[in-house]
């Protein structure tokens, strides 16, 4: 899937679990026409629903479930920045998610590499009132895991 012409270190890599996944409202509109490698993957946090009918995360030790995407232009970081609400000049509480690096693994447990996603501190979420995922997996639309690790 990965251009010949793009180096794999030049690729901007973020894991998402919410509303940027394949199949779900923003994908299309942030990421379709801009991804060029996709892989199901899960990294440690604990993951939220919100009622305004996106998830959160924050850090923990379960694993939360989504994809890793690659971009080959790293611009796209400012694009997801605007979706998310973070401004890296901002004090965390003034963010609505804060972006930051996290270890992601592939479904058998073996590390791909590190990516950056989006997180909230769990006193936001509590503010928001957000409810724990236990199973690791949102859906905004149904779409229900079609992979072993769940």
């Amino acid at each position: 899937m990965v251009e010949s012409n793009i180096k794999l270190s030049d690729l901007a890599r973020v894991f998402v679990y919410g509303t940027l996944k394949p199949g779900e409202a923003n994908y299309k509109r942030y990421c379709t026409d801009k991804v060029v490698d996709v892989k199901r993957a899960f990294v440690q946090g604990k993951l939220f629903a919100l009622p305004m009918d996106y998830p959160a995360m924050t850090l923990g030790d379960s694993q939360v479930y989504g994809y890793l995407l690659s971009f080959s232009n790293p611009k796209i970081l400012n694009e997801l920045d605007v979706l998310e609400d973070y401004q890296p000049n901002r004090q965390m509480p003034e963010n609505l998610y804060n972006r930051q690096i996290i270890e992601v693994y592939e479904p058998q447990s073996l590390s791909y590499s590190w990516a950056w996603v989006y997180l909230m501190t769990l006193q936001q979420v509590d503010q928001l009132g957000g409810f724990l995922q236990a199973d690791g997996w949102w859906s905004g639309c149904g779409l229900t895991p079609k992979y072993s690790y769940l």
